[in-house]
């Protein structure tokens, strides 16, 4: 049978089932530009950058034009420039263009197609010259100026995470992307979880940068700067630095020091007191007929988007703070008799984790918040950057005693299905190393938007889900109240989990399975791989938290 094809750029490139021309066209090496074109997300072809012209001279968007047996196409005319520029001019003349001082410089998508064009210079007076900022999110900001309309912030917000807090309001001239009835952003119904942000091509969302006020507060004589950081972060901070999505852990803790922290910790030792925690009172649940299933509450976006739009189960969600503020509560607990402040920094992939410490749940009795600044990945990046640490060249090191010890468990929690796998390691009667490398084959792990097993335990099975990405919810709750039971499951609101988080440098689907496989290879290298063979648990149950567990590691979000 003859294959399909078609001419491009007097080039036959085969037809293998692209839905779309720019996919055939991106195949045959040929970077169509772009502004609001997501594999993962729908069509909505507003920018109109992607333009190709026909044998007959018609002009058609190609990421809404499926290929077509015999179609002839040219991506690169006199015509086609000349609009393209046209296009960008137009942007342009509409957006503050205040580039030097951006978050955004230098990784802007407009800024970038702005010099791929050649355009030195803009016609059209600017009525957005100034910033237009919405500051009310502790996660993200938002400039009105620098927005191109190109929708993939809604579309992101509606389509994959269901949450609906933006959309576009007014028409004509007057559009522009808003909440309802143009509320701030922080008075409305948004989780924080930062995906707009990850998929704004220009600086009109992007992740709120805490990283000046902490300077401030870093290298002070009566202070204890003491640092967590969580295990999706060290294979995200290597391809900013020339590496491949290694894990480069040592190099943060080296960096880290430098730029002015007494004690590093990694998030992972607290993962597995999570661990520890949440599969005990797993084990009580199933045995003395509680509230299942039991939801994982490590995800500050999902407890959000749960407190929003499905209250009724909030029982449901297990009791166990998350690492963060666990890892929280025990440093404070340590370093509280030194006489001096703690300052307390939690380095996250995430931007939700920045409303998470804001809680007045973490707050201590004087209202301090136990974990005092959040920062991204991408906050980190920059304050390396700006400390002018070399970071290729400085040589890795250990995180600090007395917390210096985790597990394989741990570590895996970056991944979406990381936390069931590491429960299951927990509760499993089976402790065997043929056990442990048949749970990567059973369902658990994989970057599905929902994954299903059932799991032997004692004398019956219990059934597990794991959910990423919050409209899968919205699945699994329909189910639910059709009749279906889970005992368990996991639900990470950013799609492929922690290591997909809004704070961490963006990357593709590909970068992001690497950094999945790299979390994955760490915990091979982990002498421990489960939660209880950690040493320091019996130490801080004999010492920290004795007597104190409930006070220390557990929180209700129940109103």
């Amino acid at each position: 049978m003859n294959k399909e094809f078609m001419i491009i750029d007097n080039i036959p490139v085969a037809i293998n089932g692209e839905k779309n021309l720019l996919e055939l066209i991106r195949k045959a090496g040929i970077e169509l530009p772009t502004f609001c074109y997501y594999s993962e997300l729908s069509v909505y072809g507003a920018c109109r950058m992607c333009m190709v012209e026909n044998k007959w001279g018609g002009m058609e968007a190609a990421c809404s034009t499926p290929p077509r047996n015999g179609m002839e196409i040219y991506t690169n005319t006199p015509r086609l420039r000349k609009y393209r520029k046209m296009i960008l001019e137009l942007l342009l003349s509409n957006h503050c263009g205040e580039c030097t001082t951006c978050d955004k410089n230098g990784k802007c998508k407009l800024q970038e197609l702005a010099a791929r064009f050649d355009i030195h210079r803009v016609r059209f007076d600017n009525p957005k010259s100034k910033p237009c900022i919405d500051d009310s999110s502790v996660s993200i900001t938002r400039d009105a100026n620098k927005c191109i309309l190109c929708g993939d912030c809604v579309r992101v917000c509606n389509e994959v995470q269901n949450v609906g807090a933006i959309d576009f309001a007014f028409r004509g001239s007057k559009m522009k992307v808003a909440c309802s009835f143009d509320k701030p952003i922080g008075d409305s119904n948004c989780v924080g979880c930062g995906q707009c942000a990850a998929v704004c091509p220009t600086g009109a969302i992007i992740i709120k940068n805490d990283s000046h006020r902490l300077w401030k507060e870093l290298n002070q004589e009566d202070t204890i700067a003491v640092a967590q950081v969580a295990p999706a972060v060290r294979v995200a901070v290597a391809k900013e630095f020339g590496y491949n999505g290694e894990n480069v852990m040592g190099k943060i803790v080296a960096a880290l020091r430098r730029i002015g922290f007494n004690y590093i910790f990694d998030t992972s030792t607290a993962a597995d007191l999570t661990v520890m925690e949440e599969s005990k009172e797993f084990a009580d649940r199933l045995a003395n007929g509680g509230k299942l299933p039991l939801f994982t509450s490590c995800c500050p976006a999902w407890i959000k988007y749960a407190e929003n739009e499905y209250p009724e189960i909030l029982p449901n969600i297990s009791t166990c703070r998350s690492p963060m503020q666990m890892f929280a509560s025990v440093i404070n607990e340590k370093f509280k008799g030194e006489g001096k402040k703690i300052l307390s920094v939690a380095v996250m992939p995430c931007t939700a984790k920045k409303g998470e410490a804001a809680r007045d749940e973490f707050k201590d009795e004087n209202g301090k918040p136990l974990v005092d600044f959040v920062i991204t990945t991408q906050e980190l990046i920059m304050m390396i950057k700006e400390a002018g640490i070399v970071f290729n060249e400085i040589e890795p090191e250990a995180v600090d005693m007395p917390f210096g010890t985790m597990t394989g468990a741990g570590v895996i929690f970056g991944v979406t299905g990381g936390v069931t796998e590491a429960v299951i390691r927990r509760v499993s009667t089976d402790k065997s190393l043929a056990s442990l490398r048949n749970l990567a084959f059973e369902g658990v792990r994989g970057f599905e938007g929902i994954k299903e097993l059932e799991v032997p335990l004692g004398d019956k099975a219990i059934k597990v889900c794991v959910v990423n990405g919050l409209r899968n919810v919205e699945v699994i709750m329909n189910r639910m109240k059709a009749g279906e039971h889970f005992d368990l499951i996991e639900v990470m609101a950013c799609p492929n989990g922690c290591i997909g988080g809004a704070g961490q440098p963006k990357a593709t689907i590909d970068e992001k399975k690497e950094r999945s496989v790299n979390l994955y290879n760490a915990d091979k290298l982990c002498t421990l791989k489960r939660s209880e063979e950690n040493p320091l648990m019996d130490k801080l149950y004999e010492g920290i938290l004795k007597g104190r567990e409930h006070e220390l590691l557990h929180v209700s979000y129940v109103k």
